[in-house]
């Protein structure tokens, strides 16, 4: 009795399709596109603070969502490029909110201030 040799021809067939399988994106498989975008609004928020002139600590602080890897790497990144091109940063103008005027309990105050502009029509 002879004894067949395994043949080759699965594998010569299933070579070329694993090649064109390797080459291809199945959707779900790569990363959440909401993380990808976190990470790269974090990224400009690191970027948007070494072009302010603001320090890490206090873009940590104005930003606390961001996560602070992403920020760092978007300040180191930003960092690097204004130092090859020589750029000047630009200081950033954060202005103090006034306080609003507490309202008080009845609208009458509001209403005399508001007629006091206007005029009498008598």
């Amino acid at each position: 009795m002879s004894m067949k040799a395994p043949s080759m021809r699965p594998y010569l067939l299933a070579a070329p399709l694993l090649l064109l399988l390797t080459g291809c994106e199945i959707p779900g498989l790569g990363p959440d596109p909401r993380v990808v975008q976190r990470e790269a609004e974090a990224k400009a928020i690191g970027g948007a603070c070494r072009h302010a002139l603001r320090g890490l600590e206090d873009c940590f602080t104005l930003n606390p969502k961001a996560a602070k890897a992403a920020v760092f790497a978007g300040w180191k990144d930003m960092d690097a490029y204004m130092r090859e091109n020589k750029l000047e940063g630009t200081p950033s103008v954060l202005g103090k909110l006034e306080p609003k005027p507490a309202r008080g309990r009845s609208g009458d105050a509001e209403a005399g201030e508001e007629s006091s502009g206007r005029r009498d029509r008598s």
